[in-house]
């Protein structure tokens, strides 16, 4: 799904005519020690295979795959993993509605065999480790493609038609429909109740990204379930507040302790369309995605947030010392993690990547900002790759020694790490 995201910051570059990356007078603050407590996550992404599980592996390859990329984040020191188990209404685990995802083995619906659970199996490990293990879904996402066929004959875009329009495509559900996002709260509250994961996890993916010559096709649900709003838009950000709402109290009323977080694309609105968001100049979370995240933090609803700043410091379009200065400012006493693009280093769309302390230097910012709490990188492969040294430059300085993920005083007083295996 980041590959996604990825042309589409590409697309960006282009209508901006591909303008190198700039630095500008930022001043590097100095190195910090290791701090006792941060919270340094991977994304483990499943769909397309981009992380886990290689494409055609067995059940016992896919295990011993996924032992290595626990092992290799425990040896870097991070203490959190963003396991992807719902890429497009399918699962990575077997206490599920939905069918088992045709990322694991081939084919949606397949049963892995010999039998295991991914998800349960994925916790008992991280947690061996010291790792905690959030449950990463993608909401209204239900198909990457459109060879529909494919679909398991128990899918929900074919057991329940009518709760989705296809845009770019793709088969979307439908956020304005109330039986969607009832629908979507007991899919999350499967894993809740089930699995003992320490996070319930979302990325950026909303309504869609928007796809030239597109139209979501919404009038119908607008004219039954709009009556209060004039302007479909608004009725929109509404549906995916309605949602955020929902799963929060869901999740915190059956499992207090467990952590909910959104990852939202890293500008939630630009300054030039609205006085209270950031100065930069690039696509935007509230008006392109009809995405409010900003309300999502101030309202409480959210524990952390981890905006995805996957631009280089200085960049002119939207500069990482920016958004990290306007996220800090906008958390309301909740945690913030900066998504850190680790893909992008050495590639040549920002120039700034192919250089070494680029990284880094971003984890020097963030360290130095004291309403920042860590980061989370994109993705565990982009570590495990250890391009132009920067899994080695997090062993052997920002990450040497282990740390403690920060307490979330707000929550139930059972702390996180209360396994005796954990540390």
């Amino acid at each position: 799904m980041h590959q996604l995201r990825a042309l589409i910051l590409i697309s960006i570059a282009a209508i901006a005519g591909r303008a190198k990356a700039q630095t500008d007078s930022t001043t590097i603050p100095k190195y910090q020690a290791d701090p006792k407590r941060e919270f340094r996550g991977v994304w483990v992404a499943t769909v397309a295979n981009i992380d886990w599980p290689s494409p055609q592996s067995t059940v016992d390859q896919q295990k011993q795959k996924l032992l290595s990329i626990l092992d290799q984040h425990q040896h870097t020191n991070l203490n959190a993993i963003m396991f992807q188990v719902r890429p497009a209404a399918d699962a990575f685990y077997g206490k599920s509605r939905e069918p088992w995802s045709k990322w694991l083995m081939g084919k949606q619906g397949q049963v892995p065999v010999p039998f295991y659970d991914p998800l349960e199996f994925a916790i008992a490990e991280a947690h061996k480790r010291g790792i905690e293990l959030h449950a990463w879904f993608n909401p209204y996402r239900a198909t990457t493609d459109n060879k529909y066929s494919a679909l398991s004959k128990d899918h929900i875009t074919k057991v329940h038609p009518e709760w989705f329009f296809t845009y770019g495509g793709l088969k979307t559900f439908n956020p304005g429909l109330p039986e969607v996002r009832d629908y979507i709260v007991q899919v999350i509250l499967d894993v809740v109740d089930n699995y003992d994961v320490d996070g319930i996890h979302m990325d950026d993916y909303f309504y869609p990204y928007a796809v030239a010559g597109q139209k979501i096709n919404d009038a119908e649900a607008y004219e039954q379930y709009g009556g209060e709003f004039s302007d479909i838009r608004d009725w929109r950000r509404d549906n995916v507040n309605k949602l955020i709402k929902m799963i929060s109290d869901s999740v915190h009323t059956h499992k207090p302790r467990i952590k909910f977080g959104i990852s939202p694309f890293g500008i939630w609105a630009n300054k030039s369309q609205n006085p209270e968001g950031s100065d930069t100049r690039g696509g935007d979370s509230y008006y392109g995605l009809y995405a409010d995240s900003r309300k999502w933090i101030k309202e409480g609803w959210l524990d952390y947030i981890n905006p995805q700043i996957y631009w280089n410091m200085g960049y002119r379009l939207a500069a990482f010392e920016n958004l990290l200065s306007w996220w800090s400012e906008n958390t309301n006493n909740r945690h913030l993690y900066i998504g850190q693009a680790a893909y992008r280093i050495n590639e040549r769309v920002l120039a700034a990547f192919k250089r070494a302390g680029e990284l880094p230097d971003q984890i020097k910012l963030i360290r130095e900002n004291p309403r920042a709490q860590g980061s989370v990188f994109f993705s565990s492969q982009s570590l495990t790759d250890n391009k132009l040294g920067f899994t080695d430059s997090l062993r052997q300085t920002y990450y040497k020694y282990p740390a403690l993920p920060p307490p979330m005083l707000w929550l139930d007083s059972v702390p996180q790490m209360r396994r005796k295996t954990y540390w």
